[in-house]
């Protein structure tokens, strides 16, 4: 008798539609063995029974998130998320699974909007990679239009409610203590501001591949102006809009934030100066790198943005132009990381062939900043 070949309509429904709105199939240069992951698991995650349905979140440019649908688990199904560091090459100390768990695995005690973390596994023979699970949180991820749940950009008071809360959030997260949850030696913080000048030019180096002569000039005024540097706090690394969730129904309730692979502790300053990077006004021009919606009306204005986080943390934010410089200088690095990935062939996402025009562009947007510091 000749076998029989399973068929789209005997394909079990969890297998071949989406759990949800917010994820895509696996793409094929980032699938991983699904039958040693479910083996892995077994026995591992509260509620969870039988083989997941893996799905994965199409957002993000670096980390690679999948989706874990367990449709025979407790309650009508559980759901978890799965993150690995992206493809090829990385930097020794991003993408770094072991501390995102650590982090996770106890700052929801303190912070309730970062998930819990769950397992964590450095057998790279079960998935190619390192990886941890954590909760799956449910909302909103806002990237670079506002949308229709919020106005579409056509109610200037809820599109400003979506960036108040992205500073009180900051802000709430910076009053953390860390020794409070066990986080007070996860970095160190003397000397952070020098480090991460010195860190970030090295990674252009080896990342870089083609030229952008003002690079030098950049790496050289951010280390000959290393500020007097506040309190240190814990540090988010990586703080924007789209590293957020919100409430399905209140731009201004968050629910969680995401990527804490390089949260340590250092210059609170650094984690406003990242989230200005990517502040643009109405009538500037932030080329293709517009990753959040701060041009639509309502949204506040970077001098707002920086007067409200003064006022909730207590922070002297009277030398910010220099945070701003270096998160400019700092998420080109990020964008050229990527590209330098994508010219390689260790991604074929076809999103990352536009970056390259994007970190020259973000280059030169700091250096008008020093030219003009007017925040």
């Amino acid at each position: 008798m000749e076998p029989q070949h399973a068929t789209m309509s005997t394909i079990p429904d969890h297998l071949t539609t989406p759990p949800a709105t917010d994820v895509i199939p696996v793409r094929d240069e980032e699938r991983f063995d699904q039958n040693a992951l479910t083996t892995y698991l077994d026995g591992k995650l509260p509620g969870a029974r039988g083989r997941p349905a893996v799905w994965q979140f199409g957002g993000g440019n670096a980390n690679l998130t999948y989706l874990l649908h367990y449709p025979d688990g407790e309650h009508g199904g559980v759901q978890f998320t799965l993150r690995r560091p992206p493809l090829g090459p990385v930097a020794a100390t991003s993408h770094d699974m072991g501390r995102e768990y650590r982090v996770l695995s106890v700052l929801y005690r303190a912070f309730p909007l970062a998930p819990r973390a769950y397992l964590y596994c450095d057998d790279t023979s079960v998935i190619g990679a390192p990886f941890f699970v954590m909760e799956r949180r449910h909302g909103i991820v806002v990237r670079g239009t506002i949308p229709p749940e919020f106005g579409a950009g056509n109610d200037p008071a809820r599109t400003r409610m979506l960036s108040e809360v992205l500073i009180d959030t900051l802000a709430a997260f910076h009053r953390v203590d860390p020794a409070a949850v066990g986080l007070g030696d996860i970095g160190k913080p003397t000397g952070f501001m020098q480090r991460q000048v010195k860190g970030w030019t090295d990674r252009w180096e080896r990342a870089r591949t083609h030229d952008v002569p003002v690079v030098a000039e950049l790496s050289r005024w951010l280390a000959d102006r290393l500020p007097q540097a506040p309190p240190p706090t814990l540090l988010h690394n990586d703080w924007r809009l789209d590293n957020m969730m919100v409430s399905f129904d209140d731009p201004g309730r968050a629910v969680a934030v995401f990527d804490w692979d390089m949260c340590t502790l250092g210059d609170p300053l650094a984690d406003l100066g990242t989230l200005l990077s990517s502040w643009f006004e109405a009538g500037e021009d932030g080329g293709n790198w517009t990753p959040m919606p701060s041009q639509v009306p309502g949204f506040m204005t970077r001098r707002e943005a920086i007067d409200r986080y003064a006022r909730g943390t207590g922070i002297d934010v009277s030398n910010i132009v220099y945070y701003r410089v270096f998160g400019l200088f700092k998420m080109a690095i990020v964008i050229q990381q990527i590209y330098h990935r994508y010219s390689r062939g260790q991604t074929s996402d076809e999103r990352f062939q536009f970056f390259a025009p994007m970190v020259e562009r973000l280059m030169q947007h700091a250096h008008a900043v020093i030219e003009h510091p007017d925040v």
